[in-house]
């Protein structure tokens, strides 16, 4: 059930008078391998009750974005607008804000994005936080009550993996009105450095969901070889040609999901996995475990992840070869941890300038 809904008529005034630089150029700077030398000028199952509410001053404050309108050619019919739904906390709203900021900087019709966030705590300061952040975004914010998952999450090897929320994903043809058909989900440590549209107009034919598939990583390793030995389990992919995906960035269709009770199949390899141990990382497994093999591949270009480093070090990475439309962060690695730690991995300035924290301009500038 929404608990807030932002929505702003279309408007023909003019964009405020900051400036936020356009960098989807720059990410040519760091097609080639990261050395020393480049120049920096550019978390047994978990215990949901245990998990704090965020105070009032762990929410940060930002400056006010830029008013990005819509060309003439775009149209304002509601059938056309792109439907993008990301979680939002106290912990990740820093990216959230800078991922909706470059989602708008770059899209041709801004006006017609709309944005459906998830949260745990519905917090008035974060609804007025996003009011004053983006005082023209159309939105809605929606609780995901942490019972849905409660005895459902097994640890993984990153707490930060294991909180609610980062399983709300799964269950968006329920949270969503039935009248959202089709979204983009994505995570909040993204930048998105091309026109969302491009991605929104992917054309999912007979498959429920569309993501980038990466066919050389080694699959097996996402399992446990309690689940590779096991005959009945390793059927599972019988059939099937199964390749890693990331589900931080994805193209869903709704109502096949729902049709297909796709939240109830992924629910029980949640319930295998605290029987078995048949993995180690979060709710990543049990969607691939349903759907590997099975989706509409997209081009790379959409999610250049891994750029938080691993899950337990987060080491500094460079960026793959090739195009790139969206950067990730996935991995323990956040590039406003990391920024404000004065440790930044130089794909971190990539992320920098679109950072709307009140003090991130005078960290950068010292």
């Amino acid at each position: 059930m929404a608990f807030w809904n932002k929505n702003v008529p279309n408007s023909s005034s003019s964009s405020s008078s900051k400036c936020f630089p356009i960098l989807g150029l720059l990410s040519l700077i760091l097609l080639h391998p990261t050395t020393t030398t480049t120049t920096t000028s550019f978390a047994n199952a978990i215990r949901v009750v245990a998990i704090q509410k965020p105070t009032y001053d762990d929410i940060p404050s930002f400056r006010e974005a830029p008013a990005f309108r819509n060309g003439n050619s775009c149209s304002s019919r509601n059938i056309d607008k792109i439907q993008i739904v990301m979680p939002v906390d106290a912990n990740y709203i820093r990216g959230t804000m800078a991922a909706v900021l470059s989602i708008l900087q770059h899209s041709t019709c801004p006006e017609n994005t709309s944005f459906h966030f998830l949260s745990i705590h519905l917090e008035p300061e974060i609804i007025s936080l996003i009011n004053s952040t983006f005082p023209y975004l159309s939105y809605k914010i929606y609780h995901f009550h942490p019972n849905r998952v409660r005895g459902k999450i097994s640890k993984s090897i990153r707490q930060a993996l294991d909180q609610p929320l980062n399983y709300a994903r799964i269950y968006l043809s329920d949270i969503l009105p039935k009248d959202v058909h089709r979204v983009i989900y994505l995570d909040s440590d993204i930048i998105v450095v091309d026109d969302i549209a491009k991605l929104w107009g992917v054309d999912l034919g007979d498959k429920v969901l569309a993501a980038p598939e990466y066919c050389h990583a080694n699959f097996t390793n996402y399992f446990t070889d309690t689940f590779w030995s096991d005959v009945n389990l390793a059927k599972t992919f019988e059939g099937r040609r199964p390749c890693y995906f990331n589900t931080g960035v994805m193209v869903m269709d709704l109502d096949e999901w729902r049709k297909g009770g796709y939240a109830q199949k992924i629910e029980e390899w949640m319930l295998i996995q605290k029987q078995r141990r048949i993995y180690q990382l979060g709710s990543l497994p049990p969607v691939l475990l349903v759907f590997a093999g099975n989706i509409k591949a997209v081009d790379h270009r959409w999610n250049q992840h891994g750029l938080g480093g691993d899950n337990l070090e987060g080491k500094c990475r460079g960026l793959h070869p090739g195009p790139i439309s969206l950067l990730h962060w996935s991995g323990k690695g956040k590039p406003w941890l990391r920024l404000d730690a004065r440790k930044p991995c130089t794909i971190d300035y990539l992320w920098a300038p679109y950072d709307l924290y009140r003090s991130s301009r005078i960290a950068l500038e010292e």
